[in-house]
């Protein structure tokens, strides 16, 4: 999930929302203000409801931001980066790079969110008490009971051992430390997350059929989503089990041929893109210094009348957003960076910054086919997630669940996302 409105760092770490997080906005607001609140604490305005709703929604998102932070600050403690949170339809996803070197620290890192969700069901719980206490409107103080809940409620379900929820990296922390295979423990994780993933759709198709609530639509999807990350889980760990031990140098295409920055994008075209067939061109200064990159897929949106006129430097990727490698780095570790206005390539670079190669989807692709001719031991695994599941309540008759949310989660793609 990529973030569409950014909302600036905290604690050092962009975080963002994706704009299908308005549908939890608005599935809240709806089922709380016109469902839960109205039935719970009749008599009141609408518009009393509706205000109510919205802080609760609100508070809510800023509980899962807070789940996911502390995901990120664990996981930064362990020496692993956070690229960053985005809240998005299912929760949030915090997307770490790296993989923790012990069971120890998969524990920590997957443990502290769920725990942080129940200490703020607890804050929650608290502020209830307290409002009710001084005499505060019913509503105020059931505002604040509904959020110890669903907090409470995200915790656990989160804690269902199966990956990629954060209950699966507990479980793949202990098979680990049992085991001391780490390949085993993310694979058998992961399976059980697929497991997990059709039971939730099983149960969310009989929900639906039967009538008795829209949450079974929720379960459903998010039974959907845990098969599929799940499942993108264990071919990743593989393939990154696969490919342990492999060097940036011995994957990379040698002698790339190169452009200048103020050579046209015509020129290029005619020189090299119709002669070479290549789709990735990096470009070399005078001095013989790295300073781009340019693919075929950005020369293609140059209108052809502009091209005569469109230097090479004005379309390329900038050096400092092009991944980097040494040929002696890892593989794995390369391809955790391989994304971005690159579209999915990287270059590699000798200790005084000159180019000396190339790493390509097709050179990625080629070693993958010929992988099974090595001999490599099993070292790392996948990235993971948490999901919030649709919490209890009253139904709004011929509407949407008035109990509570949307599910909310952390994945991954080819190394691991972690999310509440």
């Amino acid at each position: 999930m990529r973030s569409s409105i950014s909302l600036g760092r905290v604690g050092g770490v962009p975080v963002g929302l994706n704009i299908s997080v308005v549908v939890i906005v608005v599935i809240l607001v709806i089922g709380l203000a016109f469902g839960r609140f109205p039935i719970a604490f009749p008599g009141l305005s609408t518009a009393a409801y509706v205000l109510a709703a919205v802080v609760s929604a609100l508070l809510f998102l800023a509980s899962l931001l807070a789940h996911e932070l502390a995901h990120a600050i664990v996981a930064k403690r362990h020496g692993l980066e956070v690229n960053g949170i985005t809240l998005w339809l299912l929760g949030g996803v915090a997307e770490l790079r790296g993989e923790p070197r012990s069971p120890g620290a998969d524990l920590k890192i997957a443990g502290v969110g769920p725990l942080t969700s129940v200490v703020l069901g607890g804050l929650f719980a608290l502020l209830s008490w307290g409002v009710s206490v001084i005499g505060a409107p019913p509503l105020i103080s059931g505002m604040f009971g509904y959020l110890a809940a669903v907090n409470v409620l995200l915790a656990v379900f989160n804690l269902v051992p199966a990956a990629p929820l954060d209950g699966g990296r507990v479980l793949r922390a202990f098979l680990w430390a049992r085991w001391h295979d780490r390949l085993r423990a993310a694979v058998a994780a992961a399976r059980a997350g697929r497991v997990f993933g059709y039971v939730l759709i099983a149960i969310g198709f009989l929900n639906l059929v039967s009538g008795l609530s829209l949450q079974g639509f929720w379960l459903a999807l998010i039974g959907l989503f845990l098969v599929n990350a799940a499942t993108a889980e264990e071919q990743q760990t593989q393939i990154d089990a696969a490919l342990h031990g492999i060097t940036v140098g011995e994957v990379m295409s040698r002698d790339p041929v190169v452009a200048h920055p103020d050579e046209t994008v015509a020129g290029l075209v005619d020189r090299l893109v119709l002669r070479h067939h290549l789709s990735t061109y990096p470009l070399r200064d005078d001095d013989g210094r790295f300073a781009g990159l340019v693919t075929l897929g950005r020369v293609r949106r140059v209108p052809p009348d502009d091209r005569v006129i469109t230097r090479l430097r004005e379309i390329a990727c900038p050096p400092s957003d092009v991944p980097t490698a040494r040929p002696g780095d890892q593989l794995t570790e390369l391809l955790q960076r391989m994304s971005g206005c690159t579209d999915g390539r990287a270059v590699v670079l000798d200790d005084d910054g000159h180019l000396v190669g190339l790493v390509t989807p097709t050179d990625i692709s080629r070693t993958i086919q010929t992988v099974d001719l090595r001999a490599h031991e099993p070292y790392r695994t996948p990235r993971g997630a948490d999901l919030a599941p649709p919490p209890p309540g009253d139904r709004t008759p011929g509407g949407p669940s008035s109990g509570g949310p949307a599910p909310g989660g952390t994945v991954p793609p080819a190394g691991r996302r972690d999310a509440a």
